[in-house]
Parts: C-alpha cells; structure tokens; sequence
C-alpha cells in the first residue's frame, strides 16, 4: 500500500470516529437499535481502517490523526446538532487541534 493509499484510509477512519462518537450520542446508552447498530459498525469500522493504515503509516502520527479527526468533528457536529456552546476560546482549541493534524501531517 502506498503513503497516499494509508492517508485516505486513516481519513475515512477519522470520520468514522466521527459517526460512532454522534452514535453514541443517538444511542442513547445503546437503548434505541437503530442508531446502536450504526455506532458498532463505525466504530468497528473505524479501527479496521486505523489498523489497515498503520500497517504504512507511524503509529504516533496516525493515532494522533485519528483521534484528532474524530475530536474536530465530534466538536463540531456537538455544536451543529446539539447546540452545545460555540465559545470563542473553544473554537481557538479546535483550531489548534486541526493545527497539530496538520502539522504531524507534513511531519510524517
């Protein structure tokens, strides 16, 4: 598998992450089936992708990747759909987050 190739995947794994951290949420501690389903099969999903990936990629740079992904998202889709607090100084830790995927990124 090329770099390119491990990138891709370790992205979709990230947003995976994403699914299963707002599946969760839906879940609603694994009482409602539907979402419940959705949320095992992400994140399921999610970790085959992450482990694929690092068969290429470092493990200190793709966990931090991942989790970075699914931290951001998470985060946001929080403020989109569940109106959690949009504050200045959390969003500046958002970008910081991002900041440090990047960096790692064109580091690795």
């Amino acid at each position: 598998m090329t770099p390119a190739a491990a990138w891709i995947l370790l992205v979709l794994a990230g947003i995976l992450e994403v699914v299963w951290s707002v599946g969760l949420k839906y879940s609603e501690g694994f009482t409602r089936l539907v979402p419940s389903v959705v949320t095992i099969v992400a994140a399921a999903a999610s970790f085959w992708l992450l482990a694929i990936a690092m068969r290429v990629l470092p493990l200190g740079t793709a966990y931090v990747v991942w989790t970075g992904i699914g931290a951001v998202g998470a985060a946001l889709l929080g403020i989109w759909l569940f109106a959690e607090p949009a504050t200045a100084a959390r969003l500046a830790c958002i970008v910081l987050i991002v900041a440090g995927i990047v960096g790692l990124k064109l580091l690795a």
